[in-house]
């Protein structure tokens, strides 16, 4: 395997940690075990820090294919809080307004969600990396400044209600979605819809294109996968880190 030349290195991204954390930390021990300065890598799609699961991190001349496998369908699964709303619509920030959740049913969660499915307007968080006059929404946001987002139309494939626990109002879903689609997003649309609010307390993406979680290696995995697969067999197909 030439990982100079071009790989694909397929990780489950750990909880509070940036993507570019953990590609920092995935570059650091590659490039000291092949003794260079700096292996050329870059992912291909931003995790949020709270969040977890397939973050492709690509090598050496496979850089080239980021914008491609970002167009990728992804799939995540997702646990909404109801009856309460934060600023960064997750836990990253402190629950900012209460909302009533008596009437709030299986049967009604069941009834909302398909208005969620198909192409749909939606408007990302003010705490994103969206572009906002040069600069990236969350540090507008994290200074205390103003953040209009306009609406941008993403393609949302499923929702899937997965579980529903009515003492706690929690949800969970599963969902199927394009590029540019924020589950953030998705999470406080489907609170207002249910006149409730919600926020994330757990978001995984568990696919992106053919790639799924159970394809990735953890962060406990990788030092000892490296030392042993580096340089990889000839099958590099079977392996969870593939030549192109």
């Amino acid at each position: 395997m030439n990982v100079q030349e071009g790989a694909y290195i397929y990780v489950n991204k750990p909880y509070r940690m940036t993507s570019f954390g953990a590609l920092a930390h995935i570059r650091y021990l590659v490039s000291k075990k092949l003794h260079v300065k700096r292996v050329k890598m870059g992912h291909a799609g931003t995790l949020d820090p709270l969040a977890t699961g397939v973050l492709i991190l690509c090598t050496g001349k496979a850089t080239k294919q980021i914008e491609r496998l970002q167009q990728h369908t992804k799939e995540y699964t997702a646990t909404l809080q109801l009856g309460a709303t934060t600023a960064s619509y997750d836990m990253e920030h402190e629950v900012d307004s209460r909302y009533p959740t008596g009437h709030i049913t299986r049967e009604l969660i069941e009834q909302t969600l398909p208005r969620f499915t198909g192409r749909v307007m939606q408007v990302p968080p003010a705490f994103s990396a969206c572009m906002v006059a040069g600069d990236r929404a969350y540090e507008l946001a994290r200074r205390g400044e103003q953040v209009a987002l306009a609406a941008k139309p993403v393609q949302i494939d499923e929702i899937e209600l997965t579980a529903f626990d009515p003492e706690l109002m929690q949800m969970s879903i599963r969902v199927a979605c394009g590029k540019g689609t924020y589950i953030r997003s998705l999470a406080r649309d489907i609170g207002e819809a249910l006149g409730s609010g919600a926020y994330l307390t757990a978001l995984c993406r568990t696919r992106v294109g053919d790639v799924r979680i159970e394809d990735c290696l953890t962060f406990d995995e990788f030092p000892e996968w490296l030392e042993r697969e580096l340089p990889g067999s000839p099958d590099d197909n079977k392996s969870k880190i593939e030549n192109r």
